[in-house]
């Protein structure tokens, strides 16, 4: 049964290790986004480091997930004491079940703050893409398929909640 991938990328303000308040509270909260969205009924894994570290993302350990990677528009740092950005890379049973633990809870209440934390930057912030179930999604083809849906719109290949598309590529009928 096939299984949805889900990456999200977003620039911050600031740096993940820059003491301010605004960066604690997200840190914070995306701890608490975490724990909730991992008990939602569909919810299957997400991208987690061996070590668990804050914000080394470009020298961790992801494991299976593969190397960490960003889109070409990430022009902020790379280091623990520089980098300005949050990814996710998580697999769903299906959409329905995703747009209910992403627009509902906890995540809700961080999205409704997303601009306090995020530099609006004019690209896509997610993207969807059907893998079989004996496939783990990498940050690369997340990264590529980010890049496509912003350089080529929805297919089946990169796709939104508002232009879905079903696991045999035919464009989903209504809301998921």
């Amino acid at each position: 049964m096939p299984r949805l991938a889900l990456y999200t990328f977003g620039v911050l303000k600031s740096p993940l290790a820059d003491p301010a308040p605004l960066t604690h509270e997200f840190y914070d909260i995306g701890e608490a986004v975490y724990r909730e969205i991992s008990r939602h009924p569909g919810y299957l894994a997400h991208a987690e480091t061996a070590g668990g570290d804050r914000g080394s993302h470009f020298e961790a350990d992801w494991g299976a997930w593969g190397e960490f990677t960003v889109p070409a528009w990430y022009d902020k740092g790379r280091t623990v004491d520089t980098t300005a950005l949050a990814a996710t890379l998580s697999l769903w049973t299906d959409l329905r079940p995703a747009l209910d633990a992403l627009y509902t809870g906890l995540h809700r209440t961080a999205l409704n703050r997303r601009y306090d934390w995020f530099e609006r930057t004019g690209h896509p912030g997610y993207v969807f893409w059907w893998i079989s179930d004996d496939v783990t999604p990498t940050w690369q083809d997340g990264v590529s398929r980010l890049e496509h849906l912003h350089d080529h719109g929805p297919a089946p290949h990169a796709f939104t909640f508002h232009h879905a598309f079903t696991p045999e590529g035919r464009p989903r009928e209504g809301k998921p």
